[in-house]
């Protein structure tokens, strides 16, 4: 039986510890039905407990990647995450100039769920400029939405309302504000901004410390569903409901020592009795 599965690919940098970047969104691709393609962006040195270093990819490189990928793959969606530094952001929009109605799934990725900075300071100005107003759907949490707006970090429900007009402007169709930030709302409450319209979407709040790689899951999601043929706020509640349940089951998942991953796979079940392999004699 021949598969066919729409193509996705994903732009971000590599995270050796595997719950975030690119490893989380191959995961998340994988697990919604897509079928994952990637340009790496950096390399980083980084597990549960934090981020030890980061080594961002030549530029150039970055382009030789995305044009093997975009030259063979029939990719049907894109997804961004971490972008490094302002000359790989260039190189990416401009290649991604040549297929304007591609839809992209853009995650500012800013700082990582330790804390340890993951875009260059130097970089804002391009990512607002030649990417934002390029993507279809940018996805936010309220640090990067006060950053990229010029406003204060929103600390209720209310205060991410008031910051629909300044996403607006930054030129994006949709936007999906992440109120994951506020721990005191007991569900997890996000807001979808179109053009002209304001929806919120709500789940129940997981309490859990798992939470390494949650933004980079949800919008390689996003683009997982969009490229299936969802429109785009059916693939961010598709999206949010699947990462939900992935939080959901992240505590049977025991790996590291610091915030663990969420539990990507949780749907395939793995059986805890080994195959019976019959050792093969050798001559």
């Amino acid at each position: 039986m021949n598969l066919s599965p729409p193509v996705i690919l994903t732009i971000a940098g590599s995270d050796s510890g595997g719950g975030a970047g690119i490893q989380a969104d191959i995961k998340a691709i994988s697990a919604t039905g897509g079928y994952a393609c990637s340009v790496i962006t950096a390399l980083t040195a980084q597990n549960t407990c934090g981020v030890e270093a980061v080594s961002a990819v030549e530029p150039g490189f970055v382009r030789a990647q995305l044009d093997a990928v975009l030259y063979d793959m029939p990719v049907r969606a894109v997804k961004i995450g971490m972008l490094a530094n302002q000359a790989i952001i260039r190189e990416v929009a401009a290649v991604l100039a040549r297929s304007p109605h591609l839809p992209v799934i853009l995650d500012p990725v800013m700082v990582a769920t330790s804390g340890d900075p993951l875009l260059d300071k130097h970089a804002m100005t391009a990512l607002i400029e030649a990417l934002i107003p390029r993507a279809t759907v940018l996805t936010p949490n309220l640090p990067e939405a006060a950053r990229l707006t010029g406003q204060p970090v929103p600390t209720s429900i209310e205060q991410m309302h008031a910051l629909v007009p300044a996403l607006r402007r930054l030129g994006c169709p949709y936007v999906m504000l992440k109120g994951g930030h506020l721990h005191h709302v007991p569900e997890s409450v996000d807001v979808w901004i179109s053009r002209d319209t304001c929806q919120t979407l709500s789940a129940r709040r997981v309490e859990t410390a798992n939470t390494h790689g949650t933004g980079c899951s949800l919008s390689a999601a996003i683009a997982s569903y969009y490229a299936q043929g969802m429109t785009p706020i059916e693939a961010g509640r598709a999206a949010k409901h699947y990462l939900t349940d992935a939080l959901a089951h992240s505590q049977q998942l025991k790996v590291g020592r610091g915030a663990g991953p969420v539990h990507h796979f949780y749907a395939y079940p793995v059986e805890a009795s080994q195959p019976d392999v019959k050792e093969a004699s050798v001559e």
